[in-house]
C-alpha cells in the first residue's frame, strides 16, 4: 500500500503551558500512524508571558524536521470531541502534525534587513529563502511587522516564485505594544517572517473570504493618482459614490456610514465579475473640494473597481459562495484534501457574527473530513487574481491535498 499523506490537528484550552503542550503533541500524535514531517504550533495571546517557553517544551516531547508557529488573537483547532473550535479571548494552543511522503519540507526565517531589491533579479530572493523554483514550491508564511512593508516581500515571492500559491497570516500579540512571537524550529523571534516550502507532491488550494458584497456597478478609473481616484467613468468620484448611497435601502445606507470599501478588480477583461474576482481595500478619506477618494493600495487608469459593503450576512454568504465554487471546480479523478489551515483576521469571529466558530463550522460542512487548524492573525496572507496580497477583515484557507498522478 502507497504511503498516504496524514494530517492531525490537537487543541488545548489547559491554563498551564505544560499541560497544554502534553495534550497537543500526545493527541496530534495519537492520530498519526507515520512520522511527521511538518509541525505547525498557534498560540493565543493569553499566553504572553510565556513565548519562551513554548519551543522547549514542544523540543522536549516531539521531534519533527520542520516546526515553525506563532502568535496569535486567538487559535483555531479540533478539541478531543473532534469539534473545530475557534478560541479568541483565552489559554488556547493548536498544533498541526503532517506526514508528507513525496514531499520536500524546506523552512526558513528571513528578516526585513535581508530582503533584496525589488529591482533586482530573482535569483536573489531564490537564495534569500533557499528554495528551488521548480518543482512549483507552495508556501505558508507567517511574518510580524516588515520595516519595509509585508506587500514588499510578497511582491518579492511572486516575482521570484510565479506559480506558487503563498498563505498565510500576519502574527499578533496580547495588546498593544506587547511582543509577538515567531517560532522556528527551536528558536523564538520577535521580528521577521519564519515560513515553509513545500515542493513535490502537494497541491495547495485556496480560499479568500473577503466578507463583502458589491453594491451599485463596476466602474472605469479614468484618471488617478498612485492611491487616489481623481475620476471614475470621466465622473467626479465623490458625486458617483453619493448618487451611488442615495439609491441603496436605508439598511445599506446606514452600513455605508462605516463598512463602505472598493473592490479592485483583477481581471481587466473578465465581463461577468464575481466574489473572488475582487481586491478588497478600505476608503482612507475623500477631498470634498476636488471630489476625489484615497484607497489603501494604488491604482492604475483603465482599472474597474466597485464599491463593496461589509457586514456579517455579507461576509457569511461570500464564504458559502467561494466553498461551493470550489467543490463545483473539483473533478473526480483529483485526490481528496487531506488537511487545511485557517488564517482569519481578529476583526471576524465572534465580534463580526454575534456567535463562535461561524467560519470553521461553515468550511467544515462542505469539508467535512478535513482536519482545520489555524490563528486570528493582524494580516492575512492569500492570492486574488494571480498576485499575492495581505488582507483585513478576511478569511485565508489553505487547503491541501496530493496531486492528482502523485
Amino acid at each position: 500500500m502507497a504511503d498516504t499523506m496524514q494530517w492531525a490537528n490537537a487543541l488545548s484550552t489547559r491554563p498551564s503551558l505544560e499541560a497544554a503542550v502534553t495534550e497537543v503533541v500526545e493527541r496530534s500524535q495519537s492520530l498519526l500512524t507515520a512520522k511527521a514531517d511538518l509541525g505547525l504550533v498557534f498560540i493565543s495571546s493569553a499566553f504572553t508571558s510565556e513565548y519562551s517557553r513554548v519551543m522547549p517544551l514542544l523540543c522536549e516531547q516531539l521531534s519533527v524536521p520542520v516546526l515553525i508557529g506563532c502568535s496569535g488573537g486567538g487559535v483555531i483547532g479540533t478539541t478531543n470531541r473532534g469539534q473545530t473550535q475557534e478560541l479568541e479571548a483565552e489559554p488556547a494552543l493548536s498544533l498541526t502534525l503532517a506526514h508528507l511522503p513525496g514531499v520536500n519540507v524546506q523552512g526558513f526565517h528571513v528578516i526585513s534587513e535581508e530582503l533584496p531589491d525589488l529591482d533586482g533579479p530573482p535569483d536573489s530572493w531564490i537564495d534569500l529563502i533557499g528554495v528551488p523554483p521548480s518543482p512549483t514550491p507552495q508556501f505558508i508564511l507567517l511574518p510580524g511587522s516588515f520595516s519595509s512593508g509585508i506587500n514588499d516581500l510578497l511582491q518579492g515571492l511572486d516575482f521570484a516564485y510565479p506559480g506558487s500559491v503563498k498563505v498565510g497570516g500576519q502574527a499578533i500579540g496580547g495588546g498593544m505594544g506587547s511582543r509577538i512571537a515567531l517560532f522556528y524550529n527551536g528558536n523564538l523571534y520577535r521580528e521577521g517572517m519564519v515560513g515553509v516550502a513545500l515542493s513535490g507532491n502537494i497541491v495547495l488550494e485556496t480560499i479568500v473570504a473577503q466578507g463583502c458584497r458589491p453594491i451599485g456597478k463596476p466602474y472605469q478609473v479614468t484618471s488617478c493618482d498612485r492611491n487616489i481616484i481623481l475620476e471614475l467613468d470621466e465622473q467626479i468620484p465623490l458625486i458617483v459614490l453619493r448618487d451611488l448611497i442615495a439609491s441603496l435601502s436605508p439598511e445599506d445606507r446606514a452600513l455605508a456610514q462605516h463598512s463602505l470599501f472598493v473592490g479592485l478588480a483583477m481581471d481587466e477583461f473578465k465581463q461577468d465579475l464575481q466574489p473572488g474576482d475582487f481586491l478588497i481595500r478600505s476608503i482612507l478619506g475623500v477631498d470634498p473640494n476636488a471630489g476625489a477618494i484615497a484607497i489603501a493600495d494604488y491604482i492604475r487608469s483603465g482599472q474597474r473597481l466597485q464599491f463593496h459593503l461589509r457586514d456579517a450576512r455579507a461576509s457569511a454568504d461570500d464564504l458559502e459562495f467561494l466553498l461551493m465554487q470550489y467543490l463545483d471546480q473539483r473533478t473526480e479523478d483529483e485526490p481528496s484534501a487531506f488537511g487545511a489551515l485557517m488564517f482569519a483576521c481578529v476583526g471576524r469571529g465572534e465580534g463580526l457574527y454575534g456567535k463562535p466558530n461561524f467560519d470553521s463550522e461553515l468550511f467544515s460542512r462542505y469539508l467535512n473530513d478535513t482536519p482545520l487548524g489555524g490563528f486570528f492573525c493582524g494580516g492575512e496572507i492569500g492570492p486574488v487574481g494571480g498576485s499575492t496580497f495581505l488582507h483585513n477583515y478576511t478569511s485565508v484557507f489553505g487547503i491541501c491535498r496530493a496531486m492528482a498522478n502523485g
